[in-house]
């Protein structure tokens, strides 16, 4: 069972490079700042494969042969945008996404229009004269 080790030895090597190609920034970035003082954020996608194999092979079994391989594929997705206390995403290919997905991102700014839109009849009826009768 010794060739277990080089196994071992090989699937530790695929996975430290792994690793070294993959951090949190490769995920989300380093944050920009713009002269206008928004924030903006990358964000990518990070998919990995990984494959290891091996085999002994002749009469005594102390010959071994083994491989393994590892490939990353990072895809961005978009940026957060930060502005003043809103977060907004702006997606890199706005074509994805249903149709769903759209609405449901655009609901958080529909609720502040219509409390917005409510505030301001209420400010409204509140400074109107009363009505006369006749």
């Amino acid at each position: 069972m010794a060739n277990a080790a080089d196994l071992v030895e090989m699937m530790n090597a695929s996975m430290g490079r792994i690793k070294d190609m993959t951090d949190v920034n490769t995920v989300v970035g380093n944050p920009i700042f713009t002269p206008d003082g928004n924030t903006v954020i990358p964000v990518s996608k990070c998919s990995f494969g990984f494959g290891v194999g091996g085999s002994e092979f002749g009469k005594d079994s102390k010959n071994f042969g083994g491989g393994s391989g590892a490939g990353v594929t990072v895809s961005p997705i978009g940026f957060l945008v930060i502005s003043g206390h809103s977060v907004s995403l702006l997606p890199v290919n706005p074509t994805e996404g249903s149709t769903l997905d759209k609405a449901i991102d655009m609901i958080p700014g529909l609720i502040d229009r219509v409390q917005a839109f409510i505030e301001k009849r209420k400010k409204e009826k509140k400074s109107a004269p009363p009505e006369q009768e006749n």
